[in-house]
């Protein structure tokens, strides 16, 4: 039960981002769960652990890791998309 829940609340951190900065995460449901164990680990990289816990993420760098990461993500896929509407055959 306990890896069921670390995918749920890593989904809700992913999700909860692409909320917080008005941008959709990439592959639906298991983009949104990438999103979130990747923002954690780079939260915690960042700010480490504090505040609340839940289901072994520190929900505070986690949220703020996984919006730096949709950010981040948003960006290059915005860059790669301008690139290929201007390249010619």
């Amino acid at each position: 039960m306990s890896f069921i829940w670390t995918l749920i609340v890593g989904g809700l951190i992913g999700w909860l981002a692409g909320v917080l900065t008005g941008r959709d995460v990439p592959g639906g449901i298991i983009g949104n769960i990438i999103a979130g164990f990747i923002g954690a680990w780079l939260g915690s990289l960042i700010f480490g652990d504090f505040g609340p816990e839940i289901g072994g993420f520190a929900i505070v760098p986690a949220i703020i890791g996984a919006v730096i990461l949709v950010l981040i993500v948003s960006f290059v896929l915005r860059k790669m998309r301008g690139n290929n509407n201007h390249r010619h055959a």
